[in-house]
């Protein structure tokens, strides 16, 4: 573990602090689709990403979801470490979205390192910042762009987090992810495969240009 431990997190953590995370902490290799975090769960410990992405989702009171980030490598989540400190229920579905190597820190440490680690404190102070401004993005995004536009742009990130412009997701799944219809997500994805954006399969879709 301290190797994964340095390759990801050796530039930000001092020696003494990745040594205490591996001694306390449990490596977990997760599936593409493995739920790791449901809405009202009780949540035990905090993610550290070694590889692949995971994707963060709030649901309404319909059950209908909406995609708030992704998480990758490098990367933790301050829904996670809110929940944890206040020994509240998660507010969060995460799921992975590819194979997934991470890290899980136990709740008792996470209070005890932030006095004691300036750069653990540091971590997760910006991790606070880029995961509010990566939810204010999202709602900038349903507020002011068309769906079209919101369409587009989920798919370019999905391509960047998978690493592959061919993209293994059904009409009703992009729909969910973006709190839409799938009527509409289905009439928007025509349109662009008309205009040579993206090329429609049974089981997947193909990003050919969608600069």
């Amino acid at each position: 573990m301290i190797q994964e431990l340095k390759k990801s997190y050796g530039h930000q953590f001092e020696d003494a602090l990745l040594q205490e995370i591996a001694q306390v902490s449990t490596f977990r290799e997760l599936p593409a689709g493995y739920k790791l975090m449901e809405i009202g769960d009780y949540v035990k410990g905090m993610p550290l990403l070694v590889s692949g992405a995971i994707k963060v989702l709030r649901e309404d009171k319909d059950g209908d979801e909406l995609l708030l980030y992704y998480l990758e490598k490098g990367d933790t989540c301050s829904m996670t470490m809110t929940c944890c400190m206040g020994e509240t229920k998660s507010e969060i579905r995460a799921i992975a979205e590819r194979d997934t190597k991470l890290i899980m820190v136990p709740i008792r440490k996470m209070e005890e390192w932030i006095t004691k680690y300036k750069s653990w404190r540091n971590f997760v102070f910006e991790s606070y910042h880029n995961r509010l401004n990566e939810m204010l993005l999202t709602i900038d995004t349903i507020a002011f762009d068309r769906m079209d536009e919101r369409l587009v742009s989920h798919l370019k990130e999905k391509a960047r987090v998978n690493k592959d412009n061919v993209l293994y997701q059904t009409h009703q799944e992009i729909a969910y992810e973006l709190h839409s219809s799938r009527v509409v997500i289905s009439r928007l994805l025509k349109k662009l495969e008309r205009l040579g954006k993206i090329e429609l399969h049974r089981n997947h879709i193909t990003i050919v240009d969608l600069s």
